[in-house]
């Protein structure tokens, strides 16, 4: 069998979310091929040349190029699918937008309907983008992959019909590179790279209304009272309407107690990770929140909102805080820094534990049976 995937989410320097899935997922498949559990030949579609990270082409994954720019899914991939031979026996799109019309059965990844829940934090042409073609793609998939049991609920809630054709496959981490044998060299370097000197609390994602930043400075004007000589570290890039987040530090006088890095790159998360005393996330909103589950294979305890997917990601090994009420989220943060130390130290057994329950492989071998089956 011929899979084809459209690869380009991951063919960007910069990875967040679903650039790190599909990304993780190429790998995986490369691997299961290695190993012969993947019998089945992958060509992974891109509008540029493969970058230095992705798998080196093999005779059964390979690459094929199809340069092109804007629509680049609708005046390129399409008409490519229609034209080559072989073509694919089935076509994913690990992401939510699949080709509008396909001579090939369709599989989508669905990583969240948050923007639904959170309309006015996108521009209009983004937002409408987003809406139609998920749910076009939803609608005309032999399957819809949803990362969590979570989006699952949402995508049924919302689409019905689509309710006996979509499967979770969870998402997972990188073993080799999160885990808690991290160097304490990588975790000093990282700390000079962004000026930390103090012990820090942690929060890695994209800057945006639906992350709840605001919400988490709230919380640390609080925190710090009690707990002065510890930092909070802000980390990722600016998503959008990102300018109240700064405002609010400004408004609450914590120049001093919080720092920006910006967009971290992968070979520094390790490293920011491990150094943290505790990772905090309190999105209104998760698809799944992969870099939880790298905080806590790395031995670092997590807050997380009870919304969405996070409670199902941490179990019973993280603390769960209510994103509406900011005293929720300050109690949670105050309570994992004041525990004494054997209770921390269960508090990160826990997170092992439950970190060791993901893998990337068998998110693959999972993503590999729909895949056959759909092309049956």
């Amino acid at each position: 069998m011929i899979i084809g995937i459209d690869g380009n989410e991951a063919n960007i320097e910069n990875k967040v979310g679903v650039n790190q899935y599909c990304f993780e997922l190429l790998w995986a498949f490369q691997k299961l091929q290695d190993e012969g559990e993947c019998k089945h030949t992958i060509i992974v579609y891109l509008k540029s040349n493969p970058l230095k990270d992705l798998p080196k082409p093999t005779r059964s994954f390979r690459y094929k190029i199809i340069p092109g720019g804007g629509a680049w899914i609708i005046k390129k991939l399409m008409p490519s699918l229609f034209r080559e031979t072989p073509r694919p026996d089935i076509f994913f799109s690990p992401n939510h937008y699949v080709p509008p019309f396909s001579p090939v059965p369709r599989v989508c990844s669905i990583m969240d309907l948050g923007y639904l829940e959170f309309s006015g934090q996108f521009k209009k042409y983004d937002f409408w983008q987003l809406n139609l073609w998920s749910a076009y793609s939803i609608y005309v998939s032999k399957a819809v992959i949803a990362i969590s049991n979570s989006t699952k609920e949402d995508i049924v809630r919302h689409y019905p019909f689509a309710s006996r054709k979509t499967l979770v496959t969870l998402l997972a981490y990188d073993k080799k590179k999160f885990h808690t044998g991290i160097h304490p060299n990588d975790v000093r370097r990282v700390r000079d790279k962004y000026s930390i000197v103090n012990d820090y609390v942690l929060y890695l994602s994209t800057l945006k209304p639906s992350k709840n930043v605001v919400g988490l400075l709230k919380a640390w004007g609080e925190v710090k009272k009690d707990f002065p000589g510890i930092q909070l570290v802000i980390a990722g890039k600016k998503g959008w309407l990102y300018d109240s987040i700064f405002a609010k530090v400004k408004e609450l006088g914590l120049s001093k107690d919080v720092i920006f890095t910006d967009y971290v790159p992968e070979e520094d998360k390790p490293g920011l990770i491990k150094g943290a005393r505790l990772f905090v996330l309190p999105s209104f909103w998760e698809g799944f929140g992969l870099d939880v589950l790298n905080a806590m294979a790395s031995g670092v305890p997590v807050v997380v909102a009870n919304v969405a997917s996070l409670p199902e990601v941490v179990g019973r090994a993280g603390i769960l805080v209510d994103p509406h009420r900011v005293k929720s989220i300050e109690k949670g943060l105050k309570k994992v820094l004041s525990l004494p130390q054997a209770q921390y130290n269960t508090l990160v057994e826990e997170g092992i534990k439950q970190a060791g329950k993901f893998s990337w492989q068998k998110t693959a071998r999972k993503t590999l049976q729909i895949l056959e089956k759909a092309a049956k």
